[in-house]
């Protein structure tokens, strides 16, 4: 397993998810909106071009673009990506994968049934085998398969270097059933998510010795058991070419081949042009080419309004034509050379609209979303007040309509992070944190004494934070477990409070009972968002003080790299004590406007006049300025865009960024990852397993056996135990919707814990030839790969068949 700087026997290895930084489908959006009940909001549907199989042609070959080729076909090694996922996805039994609702759903090519059997005295899960399923060498696919994955995966032989092992660790044992078709798994412990395991299956042969996991399914699968089996890959042409596997019993895949090939993002569209690739995830700019190329069809040769030398006007023409055949030799050679790079552009840009005009943009919402994170290891963003202050500063509804109007698609921002709308169990849970208000962020700053004109004053031996924490010295330290306990009392009394008030206030009394409870309220703001094991890395030092040296060190922070797996996608931040009722819902009392109770600065604190007239705020002679880390690659344009948004939103709070600009390859391993950011933009992958899939972004940072910290994917360093709690509640909860409303508390808690900001659901934009089926934005739902084809020999002809 991959980690960074973290020694092997430390790491708490658990379900990952493939972390999406940069790139052309890296496109962010903020989340967040008002917290109201249950919500039906629709997802944006798949858009794949959908044929019955019979209208599709048996035979010839698509082309896939991929980022590059995949570093290893083990699903459940550190560096696995989303190559790796593309293409085991058409190799390997995937048992439940996701429909278009992001759900997982029973898959009857592998599986007759699978249910819970038993609960008592311990829970009991019966698979039984489709019994035409094999592996491509003939064998049965059965238990010792499920055997020998089990023992790989669940993280007591350290010989075995997986990425994650969640839920495994919670198997008792495996047997076979009645028959070989039957495989009967007993758990030590509840498990919700087991639906999860086992996906993707591998043989035997792969998992059942540490060196054939560990290093026989890095460049090759001997043994596959899905549509296609693998023909071979070939780092020289950057090509993995799958082909129909002879002994497949479903339905048969129409392409006789489909290869995968690598295309960075810069070049594909020049590859389509080319005819590479059938099929590629594209940015908006090539959309609107490919938009372009088919509106100009009917043109009759007439020039292109738009790309090389269509801004040129009739002057400018007439003036370069002029100082071509001019007296200056000198000014003529240079506007004639000049003249006939713009006409070769003009030819070549001509030529790729006329071959793009082939192609069609499918676009749905991309099963992931962009956040922005606040490091809360040291600095100012220690203090949750200023972390808070910086996400209400925000006006996400313009972040997302920046990013997602010009493309067609819904413009609202995320209200979650575990469920994206169209999921089951999807809440708008940012009003725990409460929507945009500058006043209030104001006031919040003032509250944690950044004011106009601290940046002159002399450094005072003052602490950030809580009111509690400024008295320091004994008293904070005698206190601290007197704290804890007190702010876990206060916490279930403010949600059994809140859920009576939401059962028995009328309209005529809600106002009169908030008043009676209102200076209740304004006392416990501070302990409600702080006092219930929020945990910050950096704590023992005073917020807004230097980090201290990492290098070398017992309190240096180690983190582990990034499990790029994704065996399904999923999503996820931390956010800390929201006042909840028990269905998971805003008590109504702390239906303030803009958010709950600890999303306020305490009562009486003026807020200060605006940024633009006053300047940037300071404490203790030190500017508020945070460090803005963005890729700098050609993919990350609209990233940086929504970057430079989010620095204007702030400074008019009085916050300055420091906005760094940093290489895509260095971005998250020597940015994110280690810490060396206040703010940055990157995104999660949805899944349908939050309780498993979300606990390790949020996790509360534990200290390994060197005294250094585990920080296992939560890279904002922002946690608390009763998150923690909270998911592991609802991943023993075999209920479903008791196990949804446990991750709408904890969903709410992560928001007001201001971590980790959710924008928007990142666009899906594919771009897909015409003639092609079945194939194209497929949203939630995993691709059916035997269906996808050309439709009915394509009209005498496809374009993959002249492309070879």
């Amino acid at each position: 397993m991959s980690h960074v700087g973290v020694p092997r026997g430390t790491v708490r290895k658990r379900r990952s998810l493939a972390l999406l930084t940069t790139g052309v489908l890296t496109i962010p959006v903020l989340a967040g909106c008002s917290s109201g009940g249950e919500e039906t909001a629709r997802g944006v549907p798949q858009d794949i071009a959908p044929a019955a199989r019979e209208t599709v042609a048996d035979g010839s070959t698509a082309n896939w673009a991929v980022d590059s080729l995949p570093a290893t076909f083990n699903a459940f090694q550190a560096d696995a990506d989303s190559a790796t996922t593309r293409i085991t996805g058409a190799l390997l039994p995937t048992l439940f994968p996701m429909d278009r609702t992001g759900q997982p759903k029973l898959n009857p090519d592998y599986l007759e049934s699978a249910k819970v059997i038993e609960r008592e005295p311990r829970q009991v899960v019966l698979y039984k085998l489709n019994q035409q399923a094999v592996w491509s060498d003939g064998r049965e696919i059965g238990a010792p398969d499920f055997v020998a994955q089990w023992r790989a995966l669940r993280g007591k032989d350290s010989a075995f270097w997986t990425a994650r092992n969640s839920g495994y660790e919670r198997i008792e044992k495996i047997e076979r059933g009645a028959d070989d078709l039957q495989v009967r798994v007993t758990f030590s412990k509840p498990y919700a998510d087991w639906r999860s395991l086992f996906s993707p299956l591998y043989p035997k042969e792969v998992t059942g010795s540490p060196d054939a996991f560990n290093d026989g399914a890095r460049t090759t699968l001997k043994t596959t058991a899905g549509p296609f089996v693998l023909k071979g890959m070939s780092k020289s042409k950057g090509t993995v070419t799958l082909a129909r596997n002879p002994r497949w019993w479903g339905d048969k895949p129409k392409l006789d081949t489909l290869v995968f090939r690598a295309v960075a993002a810069k070049d594909r569209t020049q590859a389509l042009a080319d005819g590479t690739v059938d099929i590629a995830d594209i940015d908006a700019a090539t959309a609107d080419r490919i938009t372009l190329a088919r509106r100009d069809r009917g043109s009759n040769g007439q020039p292109l309004n738009h790309g090389p030398g269509s801004e040129i006007t009739p002057a400018q023409a007439l003036r370069s034509w002029a100082q071509a055949h001019g007296s200056d030799e000198d000014a003529a050679e240079i506007a004639q050379a000049a003249r006939e790079k713009n006409r070769k552009a003009v030819v070549a840009y001509a030529t790729e609209q006329k071959a793009l005009r082939d192609f069609a943009v499918r676009k749905s919402l991309e099963p992931a979303y962009t956040q922005l994170a606040l490091n809360g290891e040291s600095g100012p963003l220690a203090d949750d007040r200023v972390r808070r202050a910086v996400a209400r500063a925000l006006d996400r509804q313009e972040l997302a309509q920046a990013v997602l109007g010009p493309l067609g698609l819904p413009a609202k921002p995320l209200g979650s992070h575990l469920a994206l709308a169209g999921q089951p169990g999807y809440k708008d849970g940012s009003g725990a944190l409460g929507e945009q208000n500058t006043k209030e962020a104001q006031a919040l700053l003032a509250d944690a004494g950044w004011t106009r004109g601290g940046a002159a004053e002399p450094p005072k031996d003052t602490k950030a934070g809580s009111e509690a924490e400024k008295k320091g010295g004994k008293d904070g330290e005698q206190d601290k477990d007197a704290k804890t306990e007190k702010s876990e009392a206060e916490t279930e009394k403010s949600e059994k409070d809140g859920k009576k008030a939401e059962e028995d206030s009328t309209e005529d009394s809600a106002d009169s009972a908030a008043e009676r409870k209102k200076a209740d309220q304004d006392s416990e703001d501070s302990a409600a968002s702080r006092d219930e094991g929020l945990y910050i890395v950096g704590d023992d030092n005073k917020p807004g003080a230097p980090a201290p040296a990492s290098v070398g060190s017992a309190s240096a922070v180690h983190v582990l790299a990034p499990a790029r797996t994704a065996a399904a996608q999923g999503t996820v931040l931390l956010r800390q004590a929201g006042v909840l009722g028990e269905n998971g819902a805003v008590a109504a009392t702390d239906k303030q406007p803009g958010g709950a109770a600890g999303a306020y600065a305490p009562v009486g604190t003026a807020a200060p006049a605006p940024a633009a007239a006053k300047g940037q705020l300071g404490k203790d002679g030190k500017t508020l300025t945070l460090r803005f880390v963005l890729p700098s690659g050609p993919g990350s344009q609209s990233l940086r865009s929504v970057g430079d948004k989010i620095a204007v939103m702030l400074e008019k709070i009085g916050v300055g960024t420091e906005i760094t600009k940093v290489p895509d390859e260095s971005y998250f391993k020597d940015h994110i990852a280690s810490g060396a950011y206040d703010l940055a933009l990157y995104s999660w992958p949805a899944t349908a397993y939050p309780a498993t899939d979300g606990r390790p972004i949020y996790a509360k940072p534990e200290p390994a056996t060197d005294g250094s910290l585990l920080v296992e994917q939560n890279y904002t360093r922002v946690g608390t135990d009763h998150i923690d709690q909270l998911f592991d509640k609802a991943a023993a909860e075999l209920d479903e919707k008791a196990a949804r409303e446990l991750m709408k508390q904890a969903d709410a808690r992560i928001w007001a814990a201001a971590g980790s900001i959710p924008l928007f659901q990142r666009p899906q934009l594919v771009a897909v030839d015409k003639k092609l089926a079945n194939v194209g934005a497929f949203g939630f739902a995993a691709p059916r790969y035997q269906d996808i084809g050309f439709k009915n020999r394509q009209a005498a002809g496809s374009p993959a068949d002249r492309k070879k």
